[in-house]
């Protein structure tokens, strides 16, 4: 499989230097999380051009961009990529197709020869009728709609978003992330996107990079980062799990979805997707609690038999414990949910009392009962 390299030192008077060393695959959305101050902005810039590192290797899916060794730094205008900021910057004088035409002057291969053409980017982000406007008719999500388009339209090889929403109200982010979503889902473009909301990276991100003080704390498929509690950048409150699912049915009278994943099967709110599509479903460790015998006459809806595989404390709140769980499902009785075969794992965060009195310890059998999930995409 094709990947990028990116390796960059960078000293930063007054700060934390920068020192990371990315082996990522040259698909999907990989997100950059972390704090405020953290350096995920400046691995972009660094990977566009508009920062130079020191001992820096930059290579695109083959393609080298920087690599102090052989002496080669392409400046920026050389480098085959969109590149998204916070705030839309679109041309106060120029009407959208203005500014997606302002974009045509990058393109460096015939028009059509990249992933997406401009007019399927202007299909794709919703945006022909926007064409005749002015910015200043937009609303903040059209613009950053069109600034979306404007960089597609250069047909880069790699998409630089950096916080793309954190402009928004939290109404036009839901606008957008669907949008987003197509992109990710009906291209092959690959994204490095900056973010330190939580919500965005687990609805996006197919591969997690996490930053912390100019270092990359942990880098992998996200699924696999989230499980990883010792780490201390994510909030407490969002520590939790992402499963990868698919809707299995929908409940149209009371307004509900069963997504399956490996191991069970939850209900959730009916957020419109068809029967048969993936899905993902985050589940948070603080809405997760546990009870030793199968719960009967409870209002929580989704109960899961599950396995205890650890109990770790927490630092951070010395009074409660996450326990890591493993759900695993060899067929489904014909009283149950139906659940595909397999296993994935849930974390809950409890009471340390909690975990004493009931006793939990690896090996233990135990229905975990989940209170709130949601589904993110």
């Amino acid at each position: 499989m094709s990947e990028h390299r990116i390796r960059l030192n960078l000293p930063r008077p007054g700060g934390f230097a920068l020192a990371v060393d990315l082996q990522l695959p040259a698909q999907g959305i990989t997100a950059l999380f972390g704090p405020s101050g953290s350096g995920k902005t400046t691995v972009l810039r660094c990977v566009a051009g508009l920062e130079r590192a020191q001992d820096a290797l930059v290579q695109i899916d083959g393609s080298a961009w920087q690599d102090d060794a052989r002496g080669l730094f392409l400046p920026t205008w050389q480098r085959p990529l969109g590149y998204v900021f916070q705030e839309a910057s679109l041309f106060e004088h120029l009407d959208v197709q203005g500014n997606l035409r302002f974009g045509l002057r990058r393109l460096r291969g015939p028009a059509g020869a990249g992933p997406l053409s401009l007019d399927g980017a202007i299909e794709l982000l919703g945006i022909g009728h926007l064409l005749r406007r002015r910015p200043q008719e937009l609303s903040g999500g059209e613009r950053q709609r069109v600034a979306i388009a404007r960089a597609l339209a250069t047909q880069p090889r790699l998409l630089l978003l950096d916080e793309p929403l954190s402009a928004l109200d939290p109404q036009r982010r839901q606008d957008i992330l669907p949008w987003l979503e197509r992109l990710r889902d009906e291209t092959r473009l690959p994204m490095l996107y900056v973010t330190h909301s939580a919500d965005e990276m687990a609805r996006l991100a197919d591969t997690l990079v996490l930053m912390d003080q100019g270092r990359t704390l942990a880098c992998g498929p996200v699924g696999e980062v989230l499980l990883r509690t010792e780490l201390p950048v994510l909030p407490e409150e969002d520590t939790g799990v992402l499963l990868q699912g698919q809707v299995l049915e929908r409940d149209t009278r009371w307004h509900l979805a069963l997504v399956g994943f490996a191991g069970g099967a939850l209900w959730l709110r009916d957020a419109g997707i068809a029967v048969g599509r993936p899905a993902r479903v985050r589940v948070l460790a603080r809405d997760v609690s546990l009870a030793l015998e199968r719960p009967h006459a409870t209002s929580v809806q989704n109960l899961l038999p599950c396995t205890v595989e650890a109990v770790e404390g927490d630092p951070r709140q010395p009074a409660q414990v996450l326990v890591r769980l493993r759900c695993e499902a060899a067929g489904t009785a014909p009283h149950e949910d139906p659940a595909p075969v397999g296993a994935s794992a849930l974390l809950a965060r409890i009471t340390a009392r909690a975990a004493h009195t009931l006793q939990l310890a690896p090996g233990l059998r135990a229905w975990a009962q989940v209170k709130a999930a949601a589904l993110v995409e």
